[in-house]
């Protein structure tokens, strides 16, 4: 009886493995888990920004209306230049006029006037010369030319400088040669002398030269004696 027993322990003990073999042989083996797989850190790559080309005005309308409009520049307009006009519509400019010395205003006092002009003549040719009086109206012959005075004034006393001044005309005249006509008179000058200034006026001549000395009043004439 003893001896049955351990031998009945070790059935059962034998009997009990196999049954948990049988057990563990029909219980399915856990699935291993699968490993994860961590995604890799990649740089994302840079955009790339075209160049913005103008707007058009479809878009522009489509702008958000807080933002606001920059202000139109405006752009002064240029001078419109005239047209040019042509040569042959220019009106000529009209030719300058000969510088010919006026008589000088009259002062608010009457000037004095004489009857005679005394003038001084001078030959280029012989360096002659001869101081003469003609009277006013009477022709009066030198050499070839002849004075005829029109008027001869001394300046009023409230003028600035004290002169006389005389208007007269010469004439170029030569002489008639023996059986011929005389030539008939060119006139080589017309206009006032100024005693104290020769040369503001002059007589132009190739040959002969004169201007005013003064003015003076006729002699009275002489009682007639009995």
């Amino acid at each position: 009886m003893a001896a049955r027993t351990p031998l009945i322990a070790g059935l059962v003990a034998t009997a009990a493995l196999a049954a948990a073999g049988l057990v563990a042989a029909q219980t399915p083996a856990p699935k291993a888990a699968a490993p994860t797989v961590k995604p890799a850190t990649t740089t994302p790559a840079p955009k790339v920004v075209a160049p913005s080309a103008a707007v058009p005005p479809a878009a522009a309308s489509e702008a958000p209306p807080s933002e606001e409009a920059p202000p139109a520049v405006v752009v002064p307009s240029a001078p419109v230049a005239a047209p040019p006009v042509p040569p042959s519509e220019v009106a000529p400019a009209p030719p300058p006029k000969a510088q010919v010395a006026e008589k000088p205003a009259e002062s608010t006092l009457k000037r004095t006037r004489y009857d005679i002009a005394i003038i001084q003549a001078l030959d280029k040719v012989t360096a002659g010369t001869l101081r003469f009086e003609a009277a006013v109206g009477q022709p009066v012959r030198y050499k070839t030319l002849v004075f005829t005075v029109k008027a001869c004034e001394q300046t009023a006393e409230d003028e600035p400088q004290e002169d006389s001044i005389a208007y007269l005309t010469v004439d170029s005249q030569p002489r008639a040669a023996p059986g011929k006509p005389a030539p008939p008179p060119r006139q080589v000058f017309k206009g006032w002398m100024y005693a104290s200034s020769p040369g503001l006026n002059p007589l132009q001549h190739p040959v002969y030269d004169a201007w005013l000395i003064t003015c003076r009043a006729a002699a009275p004439p002489k009682p007639a004696t009995p």
